[in-house]
């Protein structure tokens, strides 16, 4: 684990090539049944990190009937911090170089603080079907970001299943959410813009340390906030533990939070932010079935019609250059 570590990488972190990882590239020409077998591992490691991630909305909704929103986000953040940071101190991981930092910030400023505080709060006065909106925008914010941030060229074929994906889902869930915008909305398309930040950036440092440690340290960074910030919002927000409350905290801390977070950098590593960033067309639709099987929820007719679209749109970016 040591010699993965950012603190000696000899290659630098702006890297252009999504296709395979900096460490294989400075080898010579990658042999094509390993790069397939590469990117058949980062696609299925990126599509567990969205599997985790569309249960987030769910179990925040049932964090919220136990703590404050305040103190949901600042208890997550500490739970996570220190599974993360256990594991960075057993394993004798090496701090990241200073170059790096500016990066981690930005991971920890947009997927560690920023996206959990303003989804929860715009949970206290929206239901998870709607709050999917972000998710569904959420995809092609990440690629639009990633192109301009690490000067990646996806194809024109890839751009329109992007955009046709990005419509249908925006589509379903603003009719499953009656076609209204709520104030909460603000909170939402705020989270979407810090959340695609976090994730274009994560997605670039994966390349230069393990995914994990990506967001180990990101975690850790935020730690002299949460922690202070746990002990002020508990002081001021009743909390009522029941199994929901529990359980919904627990999986948005070391589920959503941290081995999420794992998987899907080192998914992005291998098969490149933009394509890596399709994959979560499908998040809205697999939080609207947890939303129907844990909360109660209702769907309509149009699910499965939608859902279709999305997988060939899916299908698309996957095959598409880029």
């Amino acid at each position: 684990m040591r010699a993965q570590s950012s603190a000696i990488a000899e290659s630098p972190i702006a890297v252009t090539s999504p296709a395979v990882p900096t460490a294989a590239a400075a080898q010579g020409p990658a042999d094509p049944a390993a790069t397939r077998r590469t990117r058949r591992s980062g696609t299925l490691q990126a599509a567990l990190g969205v599997t985790a991630f569309s249960l987030t909305f769910p179990a925040t909704a049932w964090g919220l009937e136990g703590f404050g929103p305040w103190s949901l986000v600042a208890v997550r953040g500490v739970l996570a911090a220190v599974v993360a940071g256990g594991c960075l101190a057993a394993l004798r991981v090496p701090v990241p170089a200073r170059r790096h930092w500016a990066g981690l910030a930005v991971v920890a400023g947009g997927v560690v603080f920023g996206f959990p505080l303003l989804t929860t709060l715009a949970l206290q006065t929206s239901t998870t079907a709607h709050a999917a909106v972000v998710v569904g925008l959420l995809p092609l914010t990440t690629a639009l970001l990633s192109a301009l941030r690490t000067g990646a060229r996806p194809s024109r074929t890839f751009w329109f299943a992007a955009l046709a994906g990005a419509a249908a889902v925006i589509a379903f869930t603003v009719r499953q959410s009656g076609g209204a915008l709520t104030r909460a909305d603000a909170f939402l398309f705020a989270a979407l813009l810090v959340c695609a930040a976090g994730y274009t950036e994560g997605g670039r440092l994966a390349k230069v340390m393990p995914g994990w440690q990506v967001i180990g340290w990101a975690l850790v960074l935020c730690l002299p906030l949460s922690l202070p910030g746990t002990l002020l919002a508990l002081a001021h927000e009743p909390v009522r533990l029941g199994a929901h409350s529990v359980a919904g905290l627990l999986w948005v801390a070391i589920g959503s939070q941290f081995l999420g977070l794992v998987v899907w950098y080192r998914g992005m590593a291998a098969i490149g932010v933009p394509k890596a960033s399709q994959l979560q067309l499908a998040q809205p639709l697999l939080t609207l079935v947890w939303s129907v099987l844990l909360l109660g929820e209702h769907l309509t007719p149009a699910a499965p019609l939608t859902a279709a679209a999305v997988l060939v749109c899916i299908a698309v970016t996957q095959r598409a250059r880029g």
